[in-house]
């Protein structure tokens, strides 16, 4: 038995039949199979051969008595016949049926009774461009048990890197009667572990003040309030949008598929990393829609970022997230402007967490709290709170890093992995985005009552990069063409001096941001790349004003 730290347990007491806490994928294969064999069969017999290496598939909640404190883990053998399902979907059925029934699906809580996880098979999709077979699968995994990073390990320990499996590891020990602890024990268990939870606090109580002082005083440094440096592009509250109320019991759900190597072209020019980028397309998509609607705030839009808290060889289940505030540009209309206002509020807020990033809490003592969170949150969404509420952020959006390479499920071939993430009250839209085999797969998750249309915004999502390949080809041919200095230099002084002084205005904040990327990312020579960049830009004269 092991009891959920008190960030696992929260999102237990927070769930809600308006707010289904649990995340996963849809993703797509392609399935020759052996013969007429079914997905569902192959795949409950693979997930059976590597059960003894995923505690989190073998495991399920045991309330406290009263509910007096967290929850705890404890062992069980999973029913895969009850956890690996078949979904029928009409013959031929395309995307747009598939994220229907995930809709659909989504709003649905998982069992509580059983470990936390299901797995929906989809059959009878209209085969591929090759004639191949194609089955879809949706994994439901509650966040009570994974995070982000924590999905993927486990999808790493699922997948394989040929159509033949490798071989299962050895099976180990496993309980084969259900565990029951008694009354008195899960009291006496819980008790210690609070108390030992308090002792820690108390101990490490000091150094998290200090902690905290410094983050402050290095904050208000940067602040351009007093004098500092930095953007200060991601104070302040959000502004209000459709997405921004309380959400119902419906979903709408959308995918889109970009590749990932020009964005990451893209975003070396700029002093970009693939983290801005995707923001970057985000922005762009939201704008674009939101403008469609005429409800595009003057004010930019805020992003709610998850963080991960992880150590580099951290796969263990369950959660070791934060969430960070990031300025999104949204009232910029020109791309370039709108990222380096990304680029600048990614730098602050990752300057923030550096200096926090060790106290902030994953684990805190639950006594009582089961009571206090399931009676708020209830009382939170009946009473409409989140429509009434100041706002922190007006969007989820979260960057997970994935497989480079091309992976194997029971066989079949992964072709996409798009992830489903969770809607609160308040931020009724969840982008969730996937690296895989050289291309970010969007999962768009919103409220069906605040973004119905979701499927547009996905569109948009590829319309901005679109848009942005297309820029970025035009600032590259069109800095080719610039003249050189030299040739400028034979046309005569007079006319060099002329042109030097109408372009001085316009590479001016080119050329500084062309510092500013470099030094960002780290490296001088790629400062002074930025420069060269910038500038052989500007000269053709090519710079566009942002704004509505």
């Amino acid at each position: 038995m092991q009891q959920l730290s008190g960030l696992d347990a929260s999102f237990l007491f927070l769930e809600t039949p308006e707010m289904p806490m649990h995340v996963g994928a849809l993703q797509v294969f392609d399935w020759a199979g052996s013969g007429r064999r079914r997905f569902a069969t192959a795949l409950r017999a693979h997930v059976a051969a590597r059960l003894s290496a995923a505690p989190v598939l073998r495991r399920r909640v045991w309330q406290m008595p009263l509910n007096l404190a967290s929850p705890a883990w404890v062992d069980v053998e999973p029913d895969l016949r009850e956890h690996i399902v078949e979904v029928v979907l009409p013959r031929g059925a395309g995307l747009a049926d598939l994220e229907t029934r995930v809709a659909q699906l989504h709003a649905q809580r998982l069992d509580r009774t059983r470990p936390l996880w299901k797995m929906h098979v989809f059959d009878g999709l209209a085969p591929g461009p090759d004639g191949l077979r194609r089955v879809a699968l949706y994994t439901q995994l509650h966040h009570a048990a994974v995070d982000g990073q924590a999905a993927v390990a486990l999808a790493n320990l699922l997948l394989d890197l040929s159509p033949t499996p490798r071989a299962p590891a050895p099976r180990g020990a496993r309980r084969t009667e259900p565990f029951a602890p008694g009354m008195t024990e899960m009291l006496r268990g819980a008790l210690a572990q609070q108390a030992s939870k308090i002792a820690q606090i108390v101990r490490e109580l000091p150094a998290t003040a200090g902690t905290l002082k410094n983050a402050a005083l290095v904050a208000a440094a940067r602040s351009p309030r007093f004098g500092g440096t930095g953007s200060g592009t991601n104070l302040g509250l959000a502004p209000r949008t459709p997405l921004n109320g309380t959400v119902g019991r419906t979903r709408a759900f959308a995918t889109a598929r970009v590749p990932l190597g020009p964005l990451k072209v893209i975003g070396r020019a700029h002093g970009a990393t693939v983290n801005d980028m995707v923001l970057l397309l985000c922005s762009g998509a939201l704008r674009r829609v939101l403008l469609t609607r005429k409800a595009l705030p003057r004010k930019s839009l805020v992003a709610a970022v998850p963080v991960s808290l992880r150590g580099a060889d951290d796969t263990e289940a369950g959660n070791r997230a934060s969430l960070t505030l990031v300025s999104l540009g949204t009232h910029l209309a020109d791309p370039w402007r709108r990222l380096a206002h990304i680029v600048a509020a990614s730098a602050d807020m990752k300057s923030t967490l550096v200096s926090v990033k060790r106290v902030l809490p994953t684990d805190f003592p639950s006594l009582g709290v089961p009571w206090l969170m399931e009676a708020a949150a209830a009382l939170y969404g009946k009473a409409r709170v989140a429509d009434r509420l100041p706002l922190l952020a007006n969007v989820v959006i979260s960057n997970v890093p994935g497989p480079p390479v091309t992976l194997y499920l029971a066989g079949a071939r992964l072709l996409a992995s798009h992830p489903t993430s969770i809607v609160v009250h308040g931020l009724a839209l969840n982008i969730t985005v996937q690296g895989y085999d050289g291309a970010l797969d969007f999962g768009l998750m919103a409220d069906g009552e605040a973004m119905p249309d979701v499927r547009g915004l996905a569109d948009a999502v590829r319309t901005a990069f679109d848009e942005l390949v297309a820029l970025h080809g035009d600032d590259e041919a069109e800095a080719a063409q610039a003249p050189s200095l030299a040739t400028l230099a034979r046309r005569g002084l007079g006319q060099a001096v002329g042109a030097a002084t109408g372009a001085a205005t316009r590479t001016a904040r080119g050329v500084v941001g062309g510092v500013v990327g470099g030094v960002i990312g780290g490296a001088a020579d790629s400062a002074w790349r930025g420069v060269v960049r910038q500038v052989s830009g500007n000269a053709a004269g090519r710079r566009k004003k942002g704004g509505r």
